[in-house]
C-alpha cells in the first residue's frame, strides 16, 4: 500500500508539474523579433534560422553572432544594431535553437555550432564578424574553413568554454519530458535571469531593464527551450580551439571588447589571448560580459575604428 500511495502522489507530482510547465509556455506567449529590421528564414539542414538584416546591401556586411545562454538571443545587440546599420549591411541570426529560430531537440554541440556559422557567413562576401563570449569560438573555427572568408573580428569577452567538463547525466536530466522541463523552468525563472544578469551580465543591473528582462523570459519558454541550453550548462557545446593559436594561425585583424569587472571571462584573459593572438584589446570600464549594451555608444564607436 505504502508504495502504491509513493507511485500515486509520484504521478499526480509529475501531472501537476506538466500542467505548470504548459502554462509557463502559454503565458511566453509568441516572440517578436528584437531588432529592428527586416526578418528573413535562412533555411539550413531541414531548419529555419531566423534572422534579421537592416542597411544599405551594397555596404560592407557585418554579422551579429549573439552569445550562448538559456535566454540567448540575437537581442542582445538591441542597442548597436540599428546605429550600426547606418554605415553598415548588418545581419544577425537567432542561432539554431535559440530565439525565433527552429529548436528541434537535437544534441546541439560546437560541431553544429561551427558548421552553421561557416554556411552562413559563406551567403556573404569578406563579411566582418561580431561575436560574443563562447559563440566567438565557433566564428573562429569555422573561419579556418577554405570556403569562408572574414575580413575582421570583433570578440567581445571570447571564450572557448561555457560550462563544466561534459555531464551526461545533466544533459539527459535536462532533455526528459516534464522533469527536465520542470528544472529548465526554474534555471530560465525570472528570478534566475535577474540573479544571472545582476551577478554576471551587467555591472550596473539597472541597463537590464525590465522590458528586456520579460523579454528574455519569454524566449526562454518557448516550445522546446531547454534543448540547446540542455547541451551548454552540461557541458558539450565547450569548443576544443585554443582561441590564441587559431587566431593566430588565421591572420585575421581582431579587437577584443572587454569588460573590467567580468568575472566568468576575466580581463586577465583578455590579456593573454591578445599577447597570443597579436590583437588588439579594448576594455571597457565599469562594465562585466556586455559591454555593448552597457556602453553601446562607445562600443559602436570601437566598432567603426575597428573596421575604418
Amino acid at each position: 500500500m505504502k508504495l502504491r500511495r509513493a507511485i500515486g502522489l509520484a504521478a499526480a507530482g509529475l501531472g501537476v508539474a506538466a500542467v505548470a510547465n504548459t502554462a509557463l509556455s502559454n503565458r511566453a506567449g509568441p516572440l517578436e523579433p528584437p531588432l529592428d529590421g527586416t526578418q528573413k528564414p535562412y533555411r539550413w539542414r531541414g531548419m529555419d534560422v531566423s534572422f534579421v538584416e537592416a542597411g544599405d546591401a551594397d555596404a560592407p556586411t557585418l554579422v551579429f553572432l549573439h552569445g550562448i545562454n538559456a535566454a540567448g538571443s540575437s537581442g542582445e545587440f538591441r542597442e548597436v544594431f540599428s546605429e550600426l546599420a547606418e554605415d553598415y549591411h548588418v545581419v544577425a541570426p537567432d542561432l539554431p535553437g535559440f530565439g525565433l529560430s527552429d529548436r528541434p531537440s537535437l544534441y546541439y554541440s560546437p560541431a553544429l555550432y561551427e558548421d552553421f556559422v561557416g554556411d552562413f557567413l559563406t551567403e556573404y562576401d569578406d563579411p566582418a564578424v561580431v561575436a560574443s563570449s563562447l559563440t566567438s569560438a565557433y566564428a573562429v573555427a569555422a573561419a579556418a574553413r577554405d570556403d569562408v572568408s572574414v575580413s575582421q573580428f570583433v570578440l567581445i569577452c571570447p571564450t572557448s568554454r561555457g560550462g563544466p567538463d561534459p555531464k551526461e547525466w545533466l544533459r539527459e536530466l535536462v532533455r526528459t519530458p516534464v522533469v527536465g522541463e520542470t528544472l529548465f523552468n526554474v534555471v530560465a525563472s525570472r528570478r534566475s535571469i535577474q540573479y544571472f544578469n545582476d551577478d554576471h551580465g551587467y555591472f550596473d543591473p539597472s541597463k537590464a531593464s525590465d522590458e528586456w528582462e520579460d523579454y528574455e523570459w519569454r524566449t526562454a519558454h518557448q516550445e522546446n527551450a531547454r534543448f540547446a541550453p540542455a547541451s551548454f550548462v552540461s557541458g558539450y557545446l565547450n569548443s576544443d580551439i585554443d582561441l590564441g593559436t587559431a587566431l593566430a594561425d588565421l591572420d585575421v585583424p581582431t579587437t577584443l571588447i572587454w569588460g573590467r569587472e567580468s568575472d566568468i571571462t576575466p580581463l586577465k584573459d583578455g590579456r593573454e589571448l591578445a599577447d597570443a593572438a597579436d590583437c588588439t584589446l579594448v576594455v571597457f570600464d565599469d562594465a562585466m560580459l556586455l559591454p555593448h549594451v552597457e556602453f553601446p555608444n562607445e562600443f559602436v564607436e570601437t566598432v567603426r575604428d575597428a573596421l575604418a
